[in-house]
């Protein structure tokens, strides 16, 4: 025996804990009761549809036909007479290389005809469902409840998969915080609530060591749709997770009165970035500082005391080099072709210009594009150990991609304003 009010209880408690709206769950329920139904009374070959009252908490069957007529299906005493023929005309368009569609075979289980549907519902149309009431049962046994289960439960994993893709899809790109729940391969599982997200090993800051029931900020980059349960990639590596914690941090970032033009970074060591003022009186940098370097700090202790220089955006490509090499102070800045420059720099500024292990001017190339050469203005002829740098391929791409974009960005505001204007033209003109 079938407990209904078993049913709508489960129901309730299941769309309170899982956030599944409980209509979704209902119709999982009814499909299931649907299929027991089938099972247990020996209907498969029948459309079985069922409704379940969740006030009542009473059970209600039909039978559903669609309706058709000769022209969209293949009726029993046409099917012999017509098979040699079709099937000579199939073979014929095989060989032109058309296909010949085949129409289903009339079943009087799945179908009835225009006529007959007419009878039982005047305004009846081809395609429509006619529904005809079966005895209700609730006494459906074992095996019947055991499918039930079975595809209430397939359902509720269904519906709440895509509860939780609707709630994470809305927040990619963007920061999350979530709890260290385990470790398997070096890559580390994190509880976010409603999800379990991941963090492969090359997502993480190198040097940086988690523990469980560690709670901890990370960036939201994607999510792997193909999995069972879908898979919400995280990031503490990735150079937008700097600049999403710049914006938590500066009301002025977050608002778009400070743009962050670029970023390049290596993770757990040290970071640049290059921001913009988009008013008139606010200092870019002096605003991602803040008063005593509280704000740039709260986001380096968030990356593990990771170095972060900021500059001022430039959009004079010797400008913006001179500025990326802070904070080394630049003597003379040589534009050439194929984005190259040279820079000179006073002899004790030198190594600091560099960085260690050429950290400095690394970063510095990343973060404008160009190919850096840093050289002492006492020996400009000599090439420095490390002074040389440019941006890698992945960077370089991007940067394209993203010039490749405004450009026909561009073009689409400038094709725009030259139609106002010829539409300006049309009206001046009457």
């Amino acid at each position: 025996m079938m407990d209904t009010k078993a049913i709508k209880r489960a129901i309730e408690q299941i769309a309170e804990e899982k956030g599944i709206e409980a209509e979704k769950i209902l119709k999982a329920v009814e499909d299931s009761i649907a299929s027991a139904y089938k099972r247990e009374y020996e209907k498969k070959n029948e459309i079985i549809r069922a409704k379940f009252d969740l006030k009542t908490g009473d059970l209600k069957f039909w039978q559903i036909k669609i309706v058709v007529d000769e022209t969209m299906v293949r009726m029993p005493e046409q099917e012999e007479e017509t098979e040699g023929e079709e099937s000579e005309k199939r073979n014929q368009e095989k060989t032109e290389g058309e296909e010949v569609p085949r129409f289903p075979k009339y079943n009087p289980n799945h179908h009835i005809l225009l006529e007959e549907a007419k009878k039982v519902k005047k305004e009846a149309r081809l395609e429509d469902e006619i529904a005809f009431p079966l005895e209700s049962h609730e006494d459906f046994g074992r095996i019947a409840a055991q499918t039930a289960k079975q595809v209430i439960l397939q359902r509720i994993r269904e519906a709440e998969r895509d509860s939780v893709l609707k709630e994470f899809q809305n927040k990619e790109g963007e920061i999350v915080s979530g709890v260290v729940q385990r470790f398997e391969r070096g890559n580390v599982y994190i509880d976010l609530g409603r999800a379990t997200g991941i963090m492969f090993n090359y997502e993480g800051i190198p040097g940086e060591h988690y523990r469980v029931g560690e709670r901890l900020r990370f960036l939201l980059y994607g999510i792997q749709h193909e999995t069972k349960v879908p898979m919400i990639l995280l990031s503490r590596s990735n150079p937008k997770f700097v600049s999403r914690l710049f914006a938590m941090e500066v009301p002025e970032v977050q608002d778009g009165m400070i743009e962050i033009k670029a970023i390049a970074r290596e993770p757990g060591s040290r970071t640049k970035i290059a921001v913009m003022s988009n008013e008139e009186g606010i200092d870019p940098v002096g605003s991602c500082v803040g008063q005593r370097g509280t704000r740039v700090m709260a986001v380096s202790n968030e990356l593990g005391q990771e170095k972060i220089d900021i500059i001022e955006w430039s959009e004079d490509p010797g400008k913006l080099i001179e500025n990326s090499l802070s904070p080394a102070k630049v003597q003379d800045v040589e534009v050439m072709q194929k984005r190259e420059a040279r820079v000179l720099v006073p002899e004790d500024q030198l190594s600091l210009a560099i960085g260690k292990g050429g950290q400095n001017v690394r970063l510095a190339a990343k973060l404008t594009g160009w190919k850096i050469d840093v050289r002492s203005n006492a020996r400009p002829e000599e090439e420095q150990e490390g002074g040389i740098a440019e941006e890698g391929k992945e960077e370089k791409k991007e940067r394209e991609t993203e010039s490749e974009e405004e450009q026909k960005q561009k073009i689409v505001n400038e094709g725009s304003g030259e139609e106002v204007k010829e539409e300006e033209g049309e009206d001046n003109k009457e």
